[in-house]
């Protein structure tokens, strides 16, 4: 089921990134790997598996998973996914319900930004309160909505706050000291 998923999710993300994925494409597999496990904490990343997306959309599993957690980099955003968090992104991708489970996802190494209010958005624009941020963890399902962060469009990136709220695909964004 994991792997289904992750192919499925694979294929969606690579028809979204098929300009940086081309770029990527000149990256050997093992540096590769090292960026995509640079997601992850180092106990995390020594057992995850790590897959690679190319510009058609396939999906090679360059290291497969002995603890449940997948890496890889996504546009300029580097993440590692447990099986429920993988689920809840293919979810999103598909337009379809999030499942009903605690899911996390590292991304140490920050991200490149993304909008606040708008699961969909690939670019800024003056009203999608678009926020980069640092080093962090996201949490993935109903019980992330229980923390209290704070809700706002135009959220402080240093501090937890919930990223897509009042959609299905509201998540907890809690910002990490990365020890890397």
């Amino acid at each position: 089921m994991l792997k289904a998923i992750g192919v499925s999710l694979i294929c969606v993300l690579a028809l979204l990134s098929t300009v940086t994925a081309q770029k990527a494409k000149d990256v050997s597999d093992a540096e590769y790997t090292k960026q995509a496990l640079s997601a992850a904490p180092k106990d995390i990343a020594k057992d995850a598996g790590v897959i690679r997306v190319g510009t058609d959309g396939t999906m090679t599993t360059l290291r497969e998973s002995k603890n449940g957690f997948t890496c890889m980099v996504m546009a300029t955003d580097k993440m590692c996914n447990d099986a429920n968090s993988m689920a809840f992104i293919h979810a999103m991708m598909k337009h379809e319900p999030p499942p009903d489970k605690l899911g996390i996802s590292y991304m140490l190494t920050g991200d490149g930004g993304a909008s606040n209010t708008d699961p969909y958005a690939t670019a800024k624009t003056a009203t999608n309160h678009w926020i980069v941020t640092g080093p962090h963890i996201m949490l993935f399902g109903p019980a992330s909505k229980m923390l209290g962060y704070p809700e706002t469009a135009d959220a402080d990136p240093t501090k937890p706050y919930m990223m897509w709220v009042g959609t299905p695909y509201e998540h907890a964004m809690i910002p990490v000291a990365s020890s890397k």
